[in-house]
């Protein structure tokens, strides 16, 4: 028996979820294997034969199983399949020394993957910004095809920030379509409580779905030279709550547009 639901939850892999149900479809009006179709043709175009031969191997050490009741593992398995695929993984991104301990991404392969992703929108935090070629070519090229690019950044000190260069002028020439936010000078004041504060966040994060903390800021140095470190989280909850909390600091007015 276990060789007929592993191969059930084979196929949910495999294939699509529509394709799934057409099979499950078709496989619930067969009251028993002895009354399975002549022809595979049966299940539709485009199934993998390899695969519909595995299954009918499966079914066939175990002819008395009615075809309902694998209609309704392979609806279940499709189902768990697709929240498996939804849910939140974590990968270890680091720039630096490698020991060959663990597997690691590179820093600036995963902020170009964050970038990469987006279809709709793109909201990059980082404390400074200097170069960043490879960067800046993947967020002109999200431009190009439509993408909204939101980028927040320290100020300078000339003005009113605590970052020594133009960073913001730089990434208005780098990237001109984008939008630029800062940390709103009355806002920080009151946040801080009279102390000194800065934007030291550092991330970036896509259509809600795929976000990259880290501790390397948007410089040539944290790409190559530096010791960073961060985690690239794709799927659950951890990415729209993050979007969502950047968009929220827009609508408050903590952050506003830079001009």
């Amino acid at each position: 028996m276990a060789e007929l639901w592993e191969t059930v939850a084979s196929l949910a892999l495999a294939l699509h979820s529509d394709r799934i149900e057409a099979i499950a479809a078709m496989v619930s009006g067969i009251p028993e294997f002895r009354q399975y179709p002549d022809t595979d043709a049966a299940f539709g175009p485009g199934i993998d034969p390899v695969l519909i031969d595995k299954l009918k191997k499966a079914w066939a050490n175990e002819p008395d199983v009615p075809g309902r009741e694998i209609s309704s593992a392979l609806r279940a398995a499709a189902r768990t399949a697709a929240m498996a695929e939804a849910a939140e993984t974590i990968d270890l991104v680091w720039t630096g020394p490698k020991t060959g301990l663990i597997p690691t991404r590179n820093t600036e392969q995963a902020i170009k993957e964050v970038i990469e992703h987006a279809e709709r929108d793109v909201f990059i935090v980082s404390y400074a910004f200097h170069n960043a070629t490879t960067i800046v070519e993947s967020l002109n090229t999200a431009v190009a095809r439509g993408v909204a690019v939101r980028i927040l950044l320290e100020s300078s000190i000339e003005q009113g920030g605590a970052i020594s260069g133009d960073g913001l002028g730089a990434m208005r020439r780098a990237v001109p379509c984008s939008e630029l936010y800062i940390w709103h000078p009355t806002e920080k004041a009151k946040g801080s409580g009279g102390f000194s504060a800065s934007v030291h966040a550092k991330c970036a994060v896509a259509d809600s779905c795929i976000a990259f903390v880290t501790s390397a800021n948007l410089t040539s140095a944290a790409m190559e030279r530096n010791m960073e470190l961060g985690v690239l989280v794709r799927g659950g909850v951890t990415p729209h709550r993050l979007h969502s909390h950047l968009r929220a600091l827009i609508q408050t007015g903590t952050i506003v547009a830079w001009k």
